[in-house]
């Protein structure tokens, strides 16, 4: 995953503390036995930069639970000053007695039947039988293991790794999912309320075919990339000193609504996690129901640069969306009546001043959106509250426009297909448990800075 913060400052001190445990100052401690495949196993070393009342404070870790760093030869993890700065060595978000303790009921179990595997393996027999219930308690102790582990999230709420794994569909991570270096420092500094400069991490040890000794790397993709988009509020695609570019998820806001209960969004979250953000960092907007691709800009100068690429039509946008039905069967105007697979939509449409946020087809008053769309084909959709089985078509949209819900309406409106969007409640017929199947998929433009083409893609979630 792309790193979400600057890494720079930070390596500097992963590099610092690395120095530290060659020189002794620092050193390992075993925690649990070592086997002997991860004998002289190296760890990736990660420092988070931080700032509190002013002052700086610099947190470590260590990939794993295995092992912890101690200072000199105190017991148990350690907090120290150096160069005027307090250095706090962050212990581990379970611990590996707990999670030995997990693991115990099914291990002797586990074993057994690997061992019957690899003999009738060897015999070229059947061991379906064996390797299901294998796959079971395996499941079963991950899922043991994975109960001890609870962070704390950007705004020092706490969230578990059940209710992550529920949230990303009920998928199991990885084994060691929690223990990299960066929910560990995420989570610490979170819970003590930590302004966020740099974090980095650096492989230490013996060279291997994916890591080499003394580089810094970006949080792993299979495990870190499964938890740290629900511990930092976003999914970051993308960001440097000017801009950052995320995938939002369906149900946030881009920006703040009225009132206390509607600043939740993602201009609130950016500016919660970047220091020295502008107030309103947001260039464009999705609808609060809609995903994908949204880009925000740090700097005035960005923002304004961004914002006139907008206005300009230099920004190109792409989103995928599933239509509640087939299209064969729309009955809107400009719905195809020839097997027609694409087409462009034009219509005039104003905000409906007696029932806000509704927009509405107006010939003389409103203003004109022009959308380009193509069939991508049909999918058998599972809503999955109810189980209810129907088939929707898949289509892409590119809006040559940028008006408010645009493709909401170019899609239900019987000037447009007459065919709304699933999950549609303003324009469509909302069914309970489905969401709006509309998601910002892709986006090209000039970085305001560099002037380097920025191109991203995020496939639609459903």
């Amino acid at each position: 995953m792309f790193a979400p913060f600057l890494q720079s400052l930070a390596r500097h001190y992963c590099l610092d503390f690395i120095s530290d445990i060659e020189s002794g100052v620092l050193n390992f401690k075993q925690v649990s036995k070592q086997s002997d495949e991860r004998k002289d196993q190296g760890v990736m070393v990660g420092s988070l930069v931080c700032s509190y009342e002013g002052k700086r404070i610099v947190l470590h870790a260590i990939s794993g639970i295995s092992r912890e760093v101690v200072l000199g030869s105190a017991p148990g993890p350690a907090s120290y000053t150096k160069n005027g700065i307090l250095h706090i060595i962050v212990p581990a978000i379970a611990s590996e007695p707990d999670v030995a303790l997990a693991l115990t009921k099914n291990n002797e179990r586990i074993h057994e039947l690997t061992s019957i595997i690899n003999s009738l393996k060897k015999q070229n027999k059947d061991c379906t039988k064996e390797k299901n219930e294998r796959i079971k308690l395996c499941d079963e102790s991950l899922r043991k293991v994975f109960s001890l582990y609870t962070f704390t999230r950007f705004d020092q709420t706490q969230i578990t790794l059940d209710q992550i794994i529920l949230q990303n569909g009920g998928k199991l991570p990885p084994t060691g999912t929690g223990d990299c270096c960066a929910p560990k420092l995420l989570s610490y500094a979170f819970k003590n309320g930590y302004e966020i400069i740099s974090m980095d991490e650096v492989y230490f040890g013996k060279n291997t075919q994916n890591k080499t000794n003394g580089v810094s790397y970006t949080p792993c993709d299979e495990r870190c990339g499964f938890i740290l988009p629900h511990i930092l509020g976003l999914e970051i695609l993308y960001r440097d000193s000017q801009i950052i570019v995320v995938n939002k998820q369906s149900g946030l806001l881009s920006v703040p609504g009225r009132g206390e209960d509607k600043k939740d969004s993602v201009e609130y979250r950016v500016r919660r996690l970047f220091g020295g953000c502008i107030e309103q960092p947001a260039v464009h907007r999705l609808d609060m129901e809609t995903s994908g691709i949204l880009v925000l800009a740090f700097t005035k100068e960005a923002h304004k640069n961004l914002n006139k690429q907008f206005e300009e039509g230099r920004v190109q946008k792409k989103y995928t969306a599933l239509l509640n039905g087939l299209l064969e069967n729309a009955k809107g105007e400009l719905a195809p009546k020839n097997g027609e697979t694409s087409g462009l939509i034009k219509l005039k449409f104003r905000l409906d001043v007696e029932n806000r946020p509704h927009q509405i087809y107006d010939e003389v008053y409103g203003k004109e959106g022009i959308t380009e769309w193509k069939k991508e084909g049909t999918k058998l959709y599972v809503n999955p509250l109810t189980g209810e089985k129907k088939r929707l078509t898949r289509v892409t949209f590119i809006p040559h426009t940028g008006r408010t819900h645009q493709l909401r309406l170019a899609s239900a409106s019987l000037k447009g297909l007459g065919l709304p969007i699933t999950g549609d409640s303003l324009y469509g017929n909302y069914t309970e448990g489905e969401r709006l199947m509309l998601h910002a998929c892709e986006i090209t433009f000039e970085h305001p800075v560099t002037k380097e083409h920025m191109h991203f893609m995020v496939p639609p979630p459903f």
